[in-house]
Order: C-alpha cells, then sequence, then structure tokens
C-alpha cells in the first residue's frame, strides 16, 4: 500500500512509519515535512491509495517548550481511496497538560507520543484493529514498569502511566506488573548490580540454519572458517578477558553459552572450553548461573552431556519449537520429534535438573488446533521455564525472503492471539510465571516472546539482557558486547565479527578494543 504521510516534525519519521507497519504489511510511505498547519484542502493523491496528515500545536499556537504550563494538542486525519473512487475521511486528536517544569527532552518525548496517538486512532478506526501495546514499538516494555517504580510511582499511579501515556491494554499491564514482581523475586538486588558484569559466549555453528533464523550460525561441516581456528580465538579471548577481570576485581553474575548451537562441537571441545572457562575466569565456582544452550536435540549425546555435569552446569536449553513433524521438516530442523522427547529424558537421567524449552507461536502452517498438540506433548516433560515466541519475520531470515509463499503461509492475527492465549493459560494452569519479555520488529499480531519458568528456576542472564542493568561481555562469533555505565546507565554497543573467517583473523585487535573500553568503564566498579 502507498501512503503520503504530512507531519510537521522531521525527526518522529522513524516512530510514525513504525506505527504504520502495525496495521498495514510493507507499506511503502513517503514522508513529507510541513512547517504550518495541515489544513482541510485536497490532498495531493498522485499515486498514493492513502494520505496522512499529523500536526501538533500547544495552546500558545507554537511548539515553543519555554512557554508556561500548556495544552499541547496533535490531530491527525487519515483519507482512504475506495475502489469507486470515492473517499473515505477518519480523523482523531490526543490533548495533553504540559507543565512548566519540563525540560526539552521531555517536551519532544510528548510531542512525539501525542503525535503517535492521533496517529494509532486513526488508524484503528479504519481497520478495527486494536493494538494491546498502544503506541510501543521498542524491544522491552517492561523496562517502564522498572523504571515508574525506581520513580517511587505506587502501583495504581504505574497503570495510568502506562494506559494513558501509551495506549497499553489492562491485560499487557498486568503481564507486565506479574514480570516485574516475578524479577525481584529472583533477583532481589536487581537495581545493584552495575558493578558486576554477565558473560555471553557465542558459537556461531549448527548443524543446518533454520529458515526463521538471523543469528550467526553457519553450518559446521561448511566453508565459512575452521573451527579449530574458532576455538583458537574464542580460549584467547577468555584468557586475556580473564585476566582483566581478575586484575579489577570484577564479579560475574551470569554466563551464557549461545549461538548457533554450542553443543554443535565436539565433547571434547566442550570439556576443553568449560576448562578454560573454570582457569581464565575470576571465581566461577560462585557464578549465580551458566547456561548452555543445547537447542538443537540433534547435537545432544550422552558424552556431551557428561562434559556438562563434570563442570557443573545443569542448566540447558532443548527447544522443540514445534511437536508437529512437518512443521520441523518446512522451517529446516533436521531432527525428528521423537529425537526431542528422547534427548530431553537422557538430559534428565544425566542430571539435568533446569531444562528451558522453546515453543514458537505462528509456525508455518499452524494454527490452535497444532499450537494445542504442542502444548500437550510439553505437558508430558515439564520442562522448568518455557520460552514461548511468537514468530517474527526477520529481515535476512530465508522465511522473510520467501514471505507469501505457500510452503511458508502463517496464521491471521486473530489466531495468532488465540495461541497466545493458550500459552499463557496453560502455564498458570501448570505453575510456571512469567518472568521475562521483549517483543521484536515484525513480530506476528504485534505481540510478544515471555519466558515461564517454575518459581525459583528462572534464567537470571534473560533478565539481565533484557532489563539492561549490567554490562554484558559478549565473547566469540557474532557476540555483541553492551556497556552499561555503572553510574549513568547509559548504554553503548561492540560487535564482534559475525563470520568465523573475519573473527579468526581479528580477534587480537577484537580483544585489545574490548579492554581498552573495560580500561575505561572498570575502574568506577572498584573504587567504592
Amino acid at each position: 500500500m502507498r501512503i503520503r504521510l504530512t507531519a510537521n516534525e522531521a525527526a518522529f519519521e522513524r516512530s510514525l512509519v513504525h506505527i504504520i507497519q502495525l496495521y498495514v504489511e510493507q507499506p511503502e510511505v513517503t514522508y513529507v515535512v510541513t512547517d504550518g498547519l495541515v489544513g482541510d484542502e485536497e490532498p495531493d493523491w498522485g499515486e498514493f491509495d492513502a494520505v496522512l496528515r499529523l500536526h501538533t500545536e500547544n495552546s500558545s499556537g507554537s511548539d515553543d517548550h519555554n512557554d508556561a504550563s500548556r495544552c499541547l494538542r496533535a490531530y491527525g486525519s487519515l483519507r482512504i481511496k475506495l475502489q469507486d473512487g470515492s473517499v473515505r475521511l477518519y480523523e482523531a486528536e490526543h490533548t495533553r497538560a504540559v507543565t512548566a517544569e519540563a525540560t526539552h527532552e521531555q517536551f519532544r518525548k510528548q510531542v512525539k507520543n501525542s503525535l503517535c496517538h492521533a496517529l494509532l486512532r486513526v488508524l484503528t478506526d479504519w481497520t478495527g484493529i486494536e493494538q494491546p501495546w498502544g503506541i510501543l514499538t521498542g524491544v522491552r516494555p517492561t523496562k517502564l514498569m522498572h523504571d515508574a517504580r525506581r520513580r517511587g510511582l505506587a502501583s495504581d499511579a504505574a497503570r495510568k502511566e502506562l494506559k494513558e501515556d501509551y495506549l497499553v491494554t489492562d491485560q499487557k499491564v498486568a503481564l507486565m506488573e506479574r514480570i516485574v514482581e516475578r524479577q525481584l523475586t529472583a533477583l532481589p538486588d536487581l537495581d545493584n548490580l552495575q558493578k558486576e558484569i554477565s558473560i555471553y559466549i557465542g558459537i556461531p555453528f549448527c548443524p543446518t540454519k533454520c529458515a526463521y533464523c538471523t543469528f550467526p550460525a553457519y553450518d559446521i561441516n561448511g566453508r565459512q572458517g575452521s573451527v579449530n581456528s574458532f576455538l583458537g580465538g574464542l580460549h584467547y579471548e577468555i584468557r586475556e578477558i580473564g585476566r582483566f577481570l581478575k586484575e579489577r576485581g570484577v564479579r560475574i553474575t551470569t554466563i551464557y553459552y549461545g549461538g548457533g548451537t554450542p553443543t554443535s562441537i565436539t565433547a571434547e571441545e566442550m570439556d576443553m572450553l568449560y576448562e578454560e572457562m573454570y582457569e581464565s575466569f575470576p571465581d566461577v565456582g560462585n557464578v549465580r548461573e551458566i547456561t548452555v544452550e543445547a537447542g538443537r536435540p540433534d547435537t545432544i549425546t550422552p558424552e556431551k552431556l557428561d562434559v556438562l555435569r563434570k563442570w557443573n552446569i545443569d542448566r540447558i536449553s532443548i527447544n522443540p519449537q514445534s511437536y508437529i513433524q512437518e512443521t520441523l521438516d518446512i522451517i529446516g530442523r533436521h531432527h525428528s520429534v521423537e529425537e526431542t522427547i528422547e534427548k530431553y529424558k537422557l538430559a534428565r537421567e544425566m542430571g539435568m535438573n533446569n531444562i528451558n524449552m522453546d515453543l514458537i507461536i505462528g509456525l508455518p502452517g499452524e494454527g490452535v488446533e497444532e499450537f494445542d498438540h504442542t502444548l500437550c506433548e510439553t505437558e508430558k516433560l515439564m520442562p522448568e521455564s518455557l520460552t514461548v515466541h511468537t514468530l517474527s519475520f526477520k529481515r535476512a531470515s530465508e522465511m522473510t525472503q520467501h514471505r507469501g509463499e505457500e510452503k511458508f503461509k502463517v496464521a491471521d492475527r486473530h489466531e495468532i492471539a488465540q495461541m497466545m492465549t493458550a500459552a499463557s493459560e496453560w502455564t498458570d494452569a501448570h505453575g510456571y510465571v512469567p518472568y521475562y519479555l521483549y517483543r521484536q520488529k515484525n513480530i506476528l499480531g504485534n505481540l510478544e516472546n515471555v519466558g515461564y519458568s517454575i518459581p525459583g528456576t528462572e534464567s537470571l542472564y534473560n533478565i539481565l539482557i533484557i532489563e539492561e542493568i549490567q554490562s554484558i561481555l559478549g565473547l566469540g562469533c557474532g557476540a555483541t558486547t553492551k556497556w552499561v555505565h555503572p553510574e549513568t546507565g547509559a548504554i553503548s554497543r561492540f560487535a564482534n565479527p559475525k563470520e568465523p573467517k573475519v573473527y579468526n583473523d581479528n580477534y587480537v585487535e577484537v580483544t585489545r578494543k574490548k579492554i581498552e573500553m573495560m580500561d575505561q568503564l572498570f575502574p568506577l566498579y572498584t573504587q567504592s
């Protein structure tokens, strides 16, 4: 659909287009900035199917944030050209008070939110689609609830702020409250972990790449780079980073092995890697949690489970995604449903007592009936935690490249919402509680991904990475380091190379740069 969007704010184009994308699949938006009021004159249709107009003004008739206490108004109109040549008009207005104490930054945020309000309302009137997350398009909505708590807002005031400022529904506000409460139970010192760090270690290999995946994941038998060379670079990173952490007396909260599939490498390679971890990192025996994703059942062997047990690692992921064999074949997971169940039971028998399983809502060809079957099969196993993902069409994935083809046909918005409700009801009925949540672009139904757990078995790493409380050091191929300043909370990032060959050629330089960055940041950790 071709849309002409006119607004008096150039800086908010991205936010406004994101709102449109919640209602219109792959719209072609032409953004036009105007300095004056958008009137009721006949729009410039050109080759467009719809014309959107947005405008803000305050009670003084200007957008000067230095005015005294005033009223900010946002106007929105949508004209849709119908097949018979007629035009249908939708209009909305959003009004809010702005205090004189508002800073320039706060005022600009209020202007943007007001424009988004008006836009959301005209698009809802046109389509009849209600957005459960309102104008929120970010990845981490629970950060808003934590922010309200840290500002000392009472629960009622925090709920009101989320509903009025962001148009989040009561259901999603209640979900956020449950998650924040659970996080503070799992990590009572959540707000005091800025001077510790967590570590993510990326293993970029898989047996095959899934059709929905955009993570760094290369065929372990392919030509993208020597596994031995990669592991040599990773051992180097672990040694050098570990030396720095020991010298500065920095504690590690959690360690997480992701990828790719970390259990793609051999049992012997895993053994040497974990030995390096224990020798190089400070006080590994007191790290609160070590997780290894064994997401692909076809990589799990008794020998590898022996290695995990040897190094006291008992939190792993074994991810079915679906219990429908046809679905697994379509998305490129070259293992059977039976193999998932067999490897889960094997892991249990060999001492793994904290197992996570991932399920995906909205996989090709699956609807409510298929997802109910997957939940029934999950009930037979009862892992300690369950992460329910809503399918997202990621830009570089095979599935996105072939979107619209019959092979990758997915359920509609209504059915996706039914499946999410089924997951929520099933987890409640079986004693699981939600403990973390994140969202993605192009996620079906504009919904979310939710981690559920039996109380006491939450992934602490997942809480920390989503809530952005502390720095996460990324080691290995495709790993991103996220620096969180321990005093200001400012966030910056540093990415390792994604391709194994490039990583193999640059791991020494990459490690040097990270240590230089830590040298600037970490003195703040050890002064107090």
